[in-house]
């Protein structure tokens, strides 16, 4: 896969002495909501995001957040912070009984939402730098945001097929990144028709 391309946040800072990453958590993300390849989520990962740029950024312009890495609707993906460091991603959260996730977790943002399917491509691509990273670190779990934070956020969401991830990594030979895998997925109903992009027009996010 190509090296993604490097776009530092400050948003970032050391793992507490002797802290490898042990987690992954894929995101979900679109800004303005529901609205892609835009410029917003940089924006916001490298604090420049404008709050007169849409009404919801007047809500968010202040955060101070960012992720490891952003798959793209294209499958390009952008490295916001070395996987070495501590993004800060995950917020309030907890793992198998482990709180502060940001500690010794990965933090992977797809450029998606609630109530669209992701794209064939990002699946490619966030399995090829899973393989990636379980082979530098060591990964023995990855999980949704929604696992790790339930009640307080729901990403990747519904439409985000937990078994076609799990099968493009054992179909490439990466059967022991697929058994770090930890949702389920939904049986019978994860492999909804995906959509490619650019949407067809009635379906386009405006």
């Amino acid at each position: 896969m190509p090296d993604p391309r490097l776009i530092p946040s400050p948003n970032a800072d050391a793992r507490p002495d002797g802290i490898l990453p042990e987690l992954i958590i894929i995101h979900a993300i679109s800004l303005p909501p529901e609205r892609f390849g835009g410029p917003g989520v940089e924006q916001l990962f490298t604090n420049r995001l404008d709050p007169a740029g849409h009404p919801y950024y007047a809500q968010i312009h202040t955060l101070r957040v960012s992720a490891h890495y952003f798959v793209r609707r294209t499958g390009e993906t952008l490295c916001f912070v070395p996987p070495e460091q501590r993004a800060w991603h995950a917020g309030v959260s907890s793992w198998r009984g482990r709180a502060r996730c940001n500690d010794f977790s990965i933090g992977i943002e797809l450029e998606g939402c609630d109530t669209l399917p992701f794209e064939a491509v990002q699946y490619v691509a966030l399995a090829g730098l899973l393989a990636d990273l379980c082979a530098r670190f060591p990964i023995t779990g990855i999980t949704g945001h929604s696992d790790v934070a339930p009640g307080r956020k729901t990403d990747p969401g519904p439409w985000f097929s937990w078994m076609r991830l799990r099968r493009l990594l054992t179909d490439a030979g990466h059967g022991e990144v697929a058994c770090q895998v930890e949702p389920e997925g939904r049986a019978g109903g994860d492999e909804g028709a995906l959509m490619h992009w650019p949407f067809p027009v009635g379906a386009r996010p405006a």
